[in-house]
């Protein structure tokens, strides 16, 4: 059996990998319902296998293959058009899909949204500014992305906070099941409504070009799927790319005065807190379609696969010093973002979001600590995403 991942994991995975790195690029494990799952470590390894056609993502097979190890049936309470997107296709499907996202999400549409992205980055801060302790994420994080991404597509902004509840029962593993497959329910009927309005008025968001993209041919149970992707993966990786990044600065304070004083070091930081502790703990699951070998390992086929990307990221086989930051950031090459065809395509917006919030934050409080001692925050206990459930700060330095 693999070994089981608990809390204490998910406060630092990074102690855990260290460990069973010493053991191979390639590690079993639970996630507590009793079914091994492979973890691939290193950075080469797992940067192969992102490529790596044997190991697959379709969710008919996929659902398959979780039978034949359970031993039953799996019923998914979650709508099928929650998961009819392209990070659970193979080709041809996906390339397809990806194209019609490449399309709609070009370099001048994510350019277009700078001013947005400048304006509610401020209108946050202006907010924040009224207070002395804030929890970070609540306040700037997490409404940051949820504005910009609803924009995109063209969602109003009364609905903002229920997209920002729904995004959060999905990635919040401590949440039943049951509420997790209520926010899938929720969130496609209101995106299936939506789909209706925009078939009638369509506008220059992406989700109408994608309705009007004849050569991609989505049906509407892709499209909704597309749309939710986007909303929650575009989200979710900034909010925690964000919040992870300024723990990081928290942490290390001459490497925030450094960025206060040299705003032109932000790109390269942006990319050493992605490469430290990236938004993504693990890469979606994929199963292997015949036998395939990492390390002196054979996993057979019919396996599911996880690449570990922040173990990869911290790998000594390829970075120096890889628990510290590099200066040189922004030439890191790491595996935040995936690689090969299933590369997160809204990483430059992720990055530009980035850039602009953590320059505006350092602008204006550059003397934030942490509001409670390290040791009180905590993790969401989910092996794909890697992110806070909260982040206490204070804004100023207390009076004496």
């Amino acid at each position: 059996m693999g070994e089981l991942l608990d809390d204490k994991f998910f406060a630092d995975p990074h102690e855990y990998y260290r460990r069973w790195r010493a053991a191979g690029p390639v590690h079993r494990v639970d996630f507590g319902d009793g079914l091994d799952r492979w973890l691939i470590l290193g950075y080469e390894q797992g940067r192969a296998a992102l490529a790596d056609s044997r190991l697959r993502k379709d969710i008919d097979l996929f659902e398959q293959v979780l039978a034949r190890k359970r031993g039953v049936p799996r019923v998914n309470p979650r709508p099928r058009e929650a998961l009819r997107h392209m990070l659970n296709s193979d080709p041809p499907d996906h390339t397809r899909l990806r194209k019609a996202v490449a399309r709609a999400f070009t370099a001048r549409r994510v350019a277009l949204l700078e001013p947005v992205i400048e304006r509610t980055t401020h209108e946050l801060l202006d907010a924040m500014g009224e207070f002395e302790r804030v929890d970070l994420l609540a306040a700037f994080a997490v409404a940051l992305p949820v504005t910009v991404i609803c924009h995109l597509l063209d969602v109003s902004i009364d609905d903002h906070d229920a997209f920002r509840t729904w995004t959060r029962a999905l990635v919040g593993t401590d949440d039943p099941e049951t509420d997790r497959a209520r926010a899938h329910h929720d969130m496609v009927r209101f995106l299936r409504n939506m789909l209706r309005e925009k078939r009638v008025h369509p506008g220059d968001d992406l989700l109408s070009q994608l309705i009007i993209d004849d050569e991609a041919r989505l049906d509407d149970q892709e499209l909704v799927g597309m749309a939710l992707l986007l909303l929650v993966a575009g989200h979710e990786t900034t909010v925690n790319l964000i919040g992870n990044g300024v723990l990081a600065l928290l942490r290390d304070r001459p490497w925030l005065a450094r960025l206060h004083a040299d705003p032109g070091l932000i790109p390269g930081a942006v990319e050493e807190f992605l490469r430290l502790d990236g938004p993504v703990d693990l890469a979606t699951p994929r199963f292997t379609v015949e036998p395939i070998t990492v390390g002196d390992t054979v996993i057979p086929a019919g396996e599911v696969v996880y690449v570990a990307l922040a173990a990869g990221n911290r790998d000594p086989a390829h970075y120096a010093d890889p628990d510290n930051p590099h200066p040189d950031g922004e030439h890191n090459a790491h595996l935040a973002f995936g690689h090969g065809m299933h590369f997160c395509v809204g990483a430059p917006l992720a990055r530009l979001e980035a850039r602009i919030a953590f320059g505006a934050l350092l602008r204006r409080f550059p003397d934030m600590r942490l509001a409670v001692p390290e040791s009180e925050l905590r993790w969401y206990p989910n092996p794909v995403i890697r992110g806070l459930t909260e982040l206490p700060v204070r804004l100023r330095p207390e009076p004496h």
